[in-house]
């Protein structure tokens, strides 16, 4: 059972676990504009106490209930230091509503909550939701107490059915104002929801709480809902729902967005609309008072943004995913004119690792907790023959030819009925991890996982043959040069120092390229400079084009710059679902049952000096 502590039992335990626990923003108790700050009767139309509204804001979660690693069977730890889980972020939120008093505090959540974590895929695919299961993250936000939570992309991973069922276990509403019907355009889900804070001696605060989904679904979940669910613009629909908030009586509106807060687009211009435009609608749509940000994945304590046609600061706030962070914005309201309004807002974040698991869900979850580590820990198939991938930084290994069939296998799947069908495709896979290996026999999920121990997020980009060189050479790049042929211990060819990596080229910095229908062969010759190394580059057998096009299967990380390999950010986006890798080469291998490496494995890279092959020793 999880460690617990007092934390509610008194006021000095409350205070300080808070204090401890604020990362960033104005801090949890001393803020500009703080109630008693307030001027009062100053002819100026206020009346009345000041009063504070605090918005408790967790998002992409991600399926994740304890602070659990189930590819590691273990608890989860970073190089920083973070935990992660509901359970955890749920003490930060009792404690808050503790602090401040239940009755004052709304708690929101912005989106990607099903999918994520082999707890979140079990119930959705092992033991369905839809056939009568209860879904851990139901059961757990059912528990915290959410008011509303905002669609995520990640929602509709799974199909409309198990959304639905998911919903109808919730006990609070999902939002999303921009899903909409296909043919008529009305929401298919609840657009807002207006929350009554009561206020002690004076009137209710009505909060309108609006939810919005980045549009980017009609691309990474097309299959889904192509001719049900259509996904208009954040910025568009804001603009027709907020006054709708108002004219039905919102004091207050605040919007839970699954938006990053920057303006961008992974899609390019696929979509008339931006990926990320949290701070866009902030700017342009006026009366939002504050804004919860999601699906960027990156940590906002506070920000403000002025709308440019009322000149007033929106406050914005993310917390880091996993539930790492519970964002607190503290919404300080005076009545002008006897209608509530914001005088002065402020934001911070609350780290999940400077406190205990809540007992009530850690007790109550235990039970499907322990059923998914089972499952992790369970045969899904068989291989023919054992893969390791301890030797793939310098010889071309099945293990990372495994990893290549299966992005590329799902990238072709996926171009059917696209510009990109019918263009050969490629795939490229770094070694990340050298322990990484599937034994002959019985294979488990776990031995899948340890193939693939990052969360990336799979993509197909369109290269030419001269892309695709210039991309193996930097790759190549990772080797230190050799003088001529002979016998050479790994460490002294791998993780060269470079201009970008002056502690040496990280193992992940290592691109293996392999084609699906027809071999891509190349050498990689250690006696030349670096840009001068691929030589007898061929795709089935002849060389290739500088013209030609190629559909890569490439992951999000690398398309996104990480590493900074070239053409790749600028590159059409042809594929693009946003599905982890990790769980595809599970599903692959539980959905064909059987790994045989000598159907799928080939020699198709060496390092050579010259034309002669090197030899690498361990």
């Amino acid at each position: 059972m999880p460690m617990t502590i007092d934390v509610l039992g008194s006021e000095t335990t409350r205070r300080q676990l808070l204090t401890m626990a604020a990362v960033g923003g104005a801090g949890l108790f001393t803020m500009a504009g703080a109630p008693g700050a307030v001027a009062q009767g100053r002819g100026d139309g206020t009346n009345g106490k000041p009063f504070r509204l605090t918005v408790l804001g967790t998002t992409d979660l991600h399926g994740n209930v304890y602070n659990w690693n189930y590819f590691k069977d273990a608890a989860y730890s970073d190089s920083k230091g973070n935990h992660v889980g509901l359970a955890k972020a749920a003490t930060l939120i009792k404690a808050v509503r503790a602090e401040r008093g239940a009755d004052t505090c709304i708690t929101l959540d912005a989106g990607d909550t099903i999918q994520g974590t082999p707890l979140a895929y079990y119930y959705a695919k092992i033991d369905p939701i839809t056939d009568g299961s209860k879904h851990p993250m139901a059961e757990s936000m059912n528990l915290v107490g959410y008011d509303a939570a905002a669609l995520g992309n990640h929602e509709y991973n799974y199909g409309l059915d198990t959304l639905r069922t998911f919903e109808s276990q919730l006990n609070f509403p999902l939002l999303s104002a921009n899903s909409v019907d296909w043919d008529t355009g009305r929401p298919v889900f609840r657009p807002y929801v207006i929350k009554t804070v009561q206020v002690p001696g004076s009137k209710p605060v009505r909060v309108g709480i609006l939810g919005l989904v980045t549009p980017g679904v009609a691309i990474w979940d097309k299959a889904n809902v192509e001719g049900r669910v259509k996904f208009p613009g954040i910025v568009e629909q804001a603009a027709v729902f907020v006054p709708k908030l108002k004219a039905a009586g919102a004091d207050i509106v605040v919007v839970s967005v699954h938006s990053g807060a920057d303006t961008s687009s992974s899609y390019g211009d696929a979509l008339p609309y931006p990926e990320n435009a949290a701070s866009l609608m902030a700017e342009q749509v006026p009366d939002i008072d504050a804004v919860l940000v999601g699906h960027a994945h990156v940590e906002i304590p506070q920000r403000f943004v002025q709308n440019a046609q009322t000149g007033r600061e929106v406050l914005l706030s993310e917390p880091l995913y996993w539930g790492m962070r519970v964002t607190v914005m503290d919404l300080d309201l005076i009545k002008v004119r006897g209608q509530w309004r914001v005088a002065a807002s402020s934001a911070t974040t609350l780290n999940s690792n400077s406190v205990p698991e809540d007992a009530e869900i850690a007790t109550l979850l235990q039970s499907s907790h322990e059923t998914v580590r089972a499952y992790v820990n369970s045969v899904i198939g068989s291989c023919t023959e054992a893969m390791s991938a301890a030797t793939s930084r310098y010889e071309d290994t099945a293990a990372m030819d495994f990893i290549n069939l299966v992005q590329a296998q799902t990238v072709q799947a996926g171009l059917a009925g696209t510009a990109g069908e019918g263009l050969p495709v490629l795939s490229i896979a770094a070694p990340f991890n050298k322990s990484a290996a599937i034994p002959q026999g019985d294979v488990t999920v776990r031995d899948v996982a340890g193939l693939y121990i990052y969360d990336n997020t799979l993509l197909g980009i369109v290269l030419t043959g001269a892309q695709v060189k210039d991309y193996l050479e930097q790759s190549a790049a990772y080797f230190k040069p050799v003088p001529g042929p002979g016998t050479y211990p790994a460490d002294a060819v791998t993780n060269a120092v470079t201009e970008r990596a002056p502690k040496g080229t990280p193992d992940y910095n290592y691109d293996i390229m392999g084609g699906l229908d027809a071999r891509l062969t190349y050498d990689i010759d250690l006696t030349q400079a670096v840009g001068s190394r691929i030589t007898g580059l061929s795709y089935d057998g002849a060389p290739i084009g500088s013209t030609a096009e190629f559909v890569v299967a490439i992951n999000n990380y690398r398309q996104s710059g990480g590493g900074s390999f070239p053409h790749v950010t600028a590159a059409p986006v042809v594929y693009n679902r946003q599905l982890e890798i990790r769980q595809l080469i599970i599903d692959w291998v539980t959905a064909n049952g059987t790994v045989d490496p000598p159907s799928f494995a080939s020699i198709d890279w060496r390092l050579v000096a010259g034309t002669t092959p090197l030899t690498i020793t361990p």
